[in-house]
């Protein structure tokens, strides 16, 4: 049961920053939410049909590594910081995929409570990215109005 409520808190706390990226977020924002949202709702669906508890389903690793190609790319292509903070660690959850992939002696449960904190710090490098990009446009819309008057 405590479980089961974390999940939910998790859960909540994972759209509703998602939503405020969506919201109030740039275009890289919006990208990076929309990719996110996408990427952790696949990755629930190909959970539910993984053979063993003890291995991460290779169809994971897939989204894990389309969802780091989408960060490195608005990385690339946006002047902010936060799509090569998300990348980092998105980066670190693919490693995370190899060790399981090539059979290491690390504890599955050591990298699968990686791999789910990652998911936390990623949405809130999207959630910081979204407040600067919106506080500088209420700055730059309040600069416009003053400049007006």
């Amino acid at each position: 049961m405590v479980n089961m409520m974390y999940a939910v808190i998790g859960a909540v706390f994972m759209v509703t920053m998602a939503l405020f990226a969506l919201l109030k977020g740039g275009n890289t924002e919006k990208v990076g939410a929309s990719a996110y949202l996408m990427a952790w709702f696949a990755s629930l669906v190909v959970q539910q049909e993984s053979p063993r508890a003890d291995q991460a389903p290779q169809g994971v690793f897939f989204i894990d590594l389309i969802l780091l190609a989408v960060f490195a790319v608005l990385a690339l292509r946006s002047n902010r910081a936060w799509p090569v903070w998300a990348g980092a660690i998105q980066l670190l959850t693919v490693l995370c995929h190899l060790i399981l992939l090539m059979n290491g002696r690390t504890p599955v449960s050591a990298l699968f409570t990686i791999m789910n904190l990652n998911g936390y710090l990623i949405i809130i490098c999207l959630t910081v990215g979204t407040f600067w990009v919106w506080q500088e446009r209420k700055a730059a819309t309040e600069h416009q109005l003053g400049r007006n008057s």
